[in-house]
């Protein structure tokens, strides 16, 4: 992660606020750093300083909280979609914010980690599955971000650049977690420690990406695919990325019992009960997410 110097959080709040307002009305809601747009049942998050490399600065972090507060308020989202405007998808910590104040820096980051943090937690605890659309370069907190979707689209021109100790920095944005769930915790340390890059293939193979796709396909399909998980039971995604995000950390026993609690809570929806119906009357279910 990274933070933009001198943002004044107040101006930042006031147009968070508006675009709030304006996404009520519009459909649309413009930040500093990325655009969220409403279609249908999908949200678009897209973000959009690509002159910029769509560097990971204050404005971001605040961005993202704000975006992900917006789609908690909206249960209709039944999916997120995740892309980027420009040559790069992110590259990262923007190296002048770190630099035009060195003295501060440590005091800032706490505030920008926060922002962010709170609204990749919130992010995660949404039913909407998140797909993430990558081209480019992803470097730095970026890879963390991606890797918290849950599912991964890579362009063929993609590269995944860990760039945390190039600069002398650990790690945020939830990398020391998304990571090791994907690539495993050895494999995952390695990745932060020798600040290594992979391409889509490479990435493909350790897990970091779910498919790769050629660069003129990759908007297409990601399309497609978020319009299919935005069909889908939306209750029972939400319930799936739940336990998931339990398992690393419970016993054989417990983690059965929150499976058994969840599927109970599952099958007492209205589309569980359609789905049923529907397949005894052989015929394709509808979900309407709820």
């Amino acid at each position: 992660m990274v933070g933009g110097a001198g943002t004044d959080p107040r101006r930042i709040g006031a147009r968070q606020a508006a675009a709030h307002r304006r996404l009520r009305e519009e459909k649309t809601m413009n930040l500093p750093s990325m655009r969220l747009e409403m279609r249908a049942a999908v949200a678009h998050l897209t973000f959009t300083q690509g002159e910029r490399g769509n560097p990971i600065d204050g404005a971001f972090c605040a961005d993202i909280r704000a975006v992900s507060i917006e789609l908690a308020a909206r249960p209709a989202v039944r999916a997120i979609l995740v892309t980027a405007e420009g040559r790069s998808f992110s590259v990262g910590g923007d190296i002048n914010a770190f630099t035009a104040d060195l003295d501060a820096l440590p005091a800032k980051v706490t505030g920008w980690a926060g922002d962010l943090h709170d609204g990749i937690a919130r992010l995660q605890r949404l039913n909407a599955p998140m797909v993430a659309a990558v081209h480019g370069v992803c470097a730095g907190g970026m890879t963390a971000f991606v890797a918290g979707a849950d599912v991964v689209l890579a362009s063929d021109k993609a590269r995944f650049v860990s760039a945390y100790t190039g600069i002398g920095y650990s790690c945020d944005a939830g990398a020391s977690i998304m990571l090791s769930r994907r690539l495993g915790h050895a494999r995952a340390k390695r990745f932060l420690l020798l600040g290594e890059a992979l391409d889509a293939q490479a990435a493909l193979a350790a897990g970091l990406a779910d498919e790769v796709t050629a660069a003129e396909d990759l908007a297409a399909r990601a399309g497609a695919l978020a319009a299919r998980l935005a069909a889908g039971p939306s209750f029972a995604y939400g319930e799936i990325k739940r336990l998931f995000q339990t398992v690393d950390h419970q016993p054989l026993e417990a983690q059965l019992a929150l499976e058994a609690a969840s599927i109970a809570r599952s099958a007492a929806t209205a589309d569980a009960r359609a789905a049923l119906t529907a397949f005894s009357n052989k015929e394709r279910p509808t979900f309407a997410g709820r």
